[in-house]
């Protein structure tokens, strides 16, 4: 069934409640599944695992570009990276922004009337683009105040809902609360941990966060993911990761708690999810899944919608935007500029019968020094990478190259000692210009079939279909890198590529 008659018929059955106003977006800095209801036995999250009990879980969803700011912008515009121009991390010399004439959820739920507010790591621009009615971000004030101080995050959060609730007909609202944990912090603040994790920890000259109470975790006693090698450095920087996701569960606590003194509960839809995936080896910066799986929840306050329930349907961070304005009874201003789809309908029923669905992903930079292209289509059983400089070693992000995890790495091999890791520093740098993985077979996508007779006809459906979504979002890379992309003068009205001549 096409998601379009699915759409209609999820509301003909059952109705949006047109009381139902507010949305409550939770958005964690690359964060993963490092929580109970995604199974990690260790990290103590009972907020996030409470908040899982009361919403749809998904487990097929995926940011659609691994780093900070353009998966901010992604998620804000509903557009890819290469669609919004957010190339890149927006602060300091890298100075990436979006595209001024990018349509924004705050700006259009801004000219509809609805209030919009902005608490914690804003991290995108240009200001114009991306305004909020309220705003408390690292733009006024320093970032760990409003990132990771989760008592002042709390007060933010009342005065928000204390001043939605003063204005006159009761003003509908979008508050994105926006952490800044776990984050890394240690290339900057060392003093402070790896990731932070001794901030307001109450220690001897680290401060003290009233409503933070610090857990902490044995190094040895930790499962590792597969991308991360079973080292006593890695152990130890995992372990300091886990103790900020407890502030981030715990801050989670806070703003639901709010939410719900506020009397809101019953007319807000709540989301969860995280930006990108953490910084670890084939993670953050990659479109490996460590890199691209993200958590989500979403939980509604509607009658009948699921709770509890897992959803495995391919969800894209692209589908954000239409299921808020769909919420709001909004359609975009212009008319098929997304690829996302709203999610309503899953909160109520899940699709039958099989399905090919595909997300895609867009990634250029981290770093402006970063330059390495990447696209890439996943279904839930194949990926495509699609490396357009795979000429070049792939590049590593400031924060993870000084991390513990990445030093060891780095001295080990320098030293020519063994690492207990899936990789080598070698193959993790240098990568085919294609690579092409079976998720059934190889969920660790270690072994590429690409070149291989068996997946010659999957390998050019896939690549097809990713080419089609490149030109429906206009990507200026889609000629890359044996063509050059010519769209103006004789070409403005039938942009083609054009091929270099090289043999």
């Amino acid at each position: 069934m096409a998601w379009q008659t699915l759409v209609l018929l999820c509301l003909a059955i059952f109705p949006l409640n047109l009381d139902a106003k507010n949305v409550l977006f939770l958005l964690a800095d690359d964060g993963g599944f490092e929580m109970g209801a995604y199974r990690n036995r260790i990290v103590q999250t009972p907020f996030l695992d409470a908040l899982a009990k009361e919403s749809l879980i998904f487990n097929n969803a995926y940011t659609s570009v691994s780093s900070c700011s353009p998966s901010r912008a992604s998620i804000l515009t509903g557009m890819p990276e290469h669609q919004n121009g957010q190339y890149g991390l927006h602060n300091g010399v890298h100075n990436f922004n979006s595209f001024p004439n990018v349509k924004s959820i705050s700006s259009i739920l801004g000219k509809a009337g609805v209030r919009t507010g902005l608490i914690g790591k804003k991290h995108v621009g240009p200001m114009e683009a991306y305004r909020f009615d309220y705003e408390r971000t690292e733009e006024q004030y320093p970032i760990n105040q409003v990132g990771r101080n989760i008592t002042q995050i709390k007060l933010f959060v009342r005065e928000f809902l204390q001043q939605s609730k003063q204005t006159t007909a009761n003003e509908s609202f979008f508050l994105m609360v926006s952490f800044h944990d776990p984050h890394r912090c240690g290339h900057i603040t060392p003093q402070f941990g790896s990731f932070c994790e001794r901030w307001g920890s109450g220690e001897e000259g680290m401060g003290l966060i009233p409503d933070w109470h610090p857990i902490y975790y044995v190094w040895d006693e930790i499962d590792l993911p597969f991308n991360v090698p079973d080292t006593q450095p890695a152990r130890y920087d995992l372990a300091a990761q886990y103790t900020t996701i407890s502030r981030l569960d715990q801050g989670v606590g806070l703003v639901l708690k709010e939410l719900h003194d506020a009397g809101l509960d019953e007319e807000t839809l709540v989301v969860y999810t995280s930006d990108n995936g953490p910084p670890f080896p084939a993670a953050r910066t990659n479109l490996y899944d460590p890199g691209m799986a993200e958590p989500m929840f979403i939980r509604s306050p509607e009658t009948g919608a699921r709770r509890n329930e897992v959803t495995y349907s391919m969800t894209s961070h692209l589908d954000l935007v239409p299921t808020i304005l769909e919420w709001f009874n909004l359609s975009y201003p212009l008319p098929n500029s997304l690829t996302g789809r709203s999610l309503l309908p899953l909160l109520f029923k899940e699709p039958s019968g099989q399905s090919d669905d595909a997300v895609f992903a867009s990634q250029s930079f981290h770093e402006i020094t970063m330059t390495y292209p990447m696209r890439a289509i996943r279904t839930k059983r194949y990926k495509l990478i699609h490396n357009i400089n795979y000429q070049l070693p792939f590049p590593i992000d400031q924060d993870f190259y000084m991390s513990p995890t990445f030093q060891d790495i780095l001295n080990r091999t320098l030293a020519k000692q063994p690492i207990p890791w899936y990789k080598t520093l070698r193959s993790y740098y240098q990568r085919p210009e294609w690579e092409l993985y079976d998720l059934k077979m190889d969920p660790t996508e270690s072994r590429n079939l690409f070149g291989k007779s068996s997946t010659k006809e999957t390998f050019g459906q896939l690549r097809d279909r990713l080419q089609r979504w490149l030109e429906a979002t206009n990507d200026p890379f889609r000629c890359a890198p044996d063509g050059v992309l010519q769209d103006t003068g004789e070409y403005r009205d039938n942009p083609t590529c054009l091929p270099l001549g090289h043999t």
